[in-house]
């Protein structure tokens, strides 16, 4: 046999290659207690107050052209997603959900023997992505659960050809202002590509942009990713965005699979884009309630419970107290509320807590309290 191998030494089986059979699959949020009710579901960050009348229409609608294959090419839904935002929609990749696109960066920009860094508390796909192409993923410390600047560039090396950052950040919501992006920017060789995955920046008040899109739009080693998932409510769907250079860009093109969002996707999402009525509403009510909640959560005095910052629509809950996270996490479900509990990301001390609806947000602090009560 060809190469040496005997038939008595041939693998009876493919094998799978060593990096990735160390990913660790993600793990979704769960929509059902373990005895299989339903329950509030707080844990996967979705639009509590729905979807764009606009964009149900419009998917609605799409529906007649079933034996058909979408625009290839996004056509509309670049054009729209450009005009939105002031932005070339040459330059515009798009696929199901922002997770594709940072799986195209890791595909198009690293493989064995290159390394990718990203926080620790970081988006776990980040992590997926890296190991999937066989690159080695380089994890730095948070600074008190927000992204440290310093930490990234100081693991910078020759090997290093991405950096992934959300901003906010997910899981823990933090938000790393505009002067310090344009400093992990600065200090990075120009052979390392930023991304700065923004799935949850329409919930940000329109001061606190983090300059991304606009360093985008000069630098040729900044790609910025954003989602329909999130504040659009078109999470069913898996819609997303990047914008970068022209060069980046291309390259994406290079190993994205072709007709990847559908014909009733591209209408929904050029709807929810000029549904700007919608989006103000839904970041309205999550500022009211995320303050409403963490305020709550601060009322319950010396629990143990506490609240990282958050500019996202979720607050991560830590808990320093006798009541453990474990067992809140048991116990909220208990209760008819699924929260998302991390262990597998180093986060066994915290519960990731969707803002829901008033009444699902004012329920699941009530449940809360009554667990602290009883924990004592």
């Amino acid at each position: 046999m060809r190469g040496g191998m005997t038939p008595a030494s041939s693998p009876t089986s493919p094998v799978v290659k060593p990096w990735v059979q160390a990913i660790h699959p993600y793990i979704p949020g769960r929509s059902t207690a373990d005895d299989g009710r339903k329950v509030v579901k707080l844990s996967s960050n979705e639009n509590p107050l729905g979807t764009s009348p606009a964009a149900v229409a419009a998917f609605a609608s799409a529906g007649t052209s079933l034996e058909r294959y979408p625009d290839a090419g996004a056509t509309a839904l670049r054009e729209a997603i450009g005009a939105a935002h002031g932005i070339d929609p040459a330059r515009i990749i798009y696929g199901t959900g922002s997770d594709e696109i940072l799986h195209l960066v890791a595909s198009a920009y690293a493989g064995v023997g290159d390394e990718i860094i990203h926080v620790r508390y970081g988006f776990a796909v980040y992590e997926i992505a890296t190991r999937r192409v066989g690159a080695t993923p380089v994890v730095v410390d948070d600074r008190d659960y927000a992204t440290d600047v310093d930490a990234i560039l100081a693991a910078v090396t020759d090997r290093t050809t991405i950096v992934y950052v959300a901003n906010p950040n997910n899981p823990t919501g933090t938000f790393t202002a505009k002067d310090e992006v344009a400093r992990l920017h600065a200090g990075l060789p120009g052979h390392v590509l930023l991304v700065l995955d923004q799935a949850y920046a329409e919930y940000l008040a329109p001061e606190d942009d983090d300059g991304g899109l606009a360093l985008a739009a000069t630098a040729a080693n900044v790609l910025v990713t954003r989602t329909f998932s999130k504040i659009h409510g078109l999470a069913a769907e898996r819609i997303g965005w990047g914008y970068g250079s022209a060069t980046v860009i291309e390259a994406l093109h290079r190993v994205r699979g072709p007709f990847n969002v559908t014909i009733a996707g591209q209408a929904a999402a050029v709807a929810a884009v000029g549904d700007t009525s919608f989006v103000a509403s839904t970041r309205a009510h999550n500022d009211r309630w995320r303050d409403w909640f963490v305020g709550a959560i601060g009322a319950l005095g010396n629990a143990g419970l506490r609240c990282v910052p958050s500019q996202a629509n979720f607050v991560l809950v830590l808990f320093e107290g006798q009541l453990t996270a474990e067992t809140a996490y048991k116990g909220l479900m208990d209760a008819g509320y699924i929260v998302r509990w991390l262990p597998g990301q180093g986060l066994a001390q915290g519960l990731r807590i969707t803002i829901g609806t008033k009444e699902e947000t004012r329920g699941v602090v009530a449940a809360l309290r009554t667990l602290v009560e009883r924990a004592g």
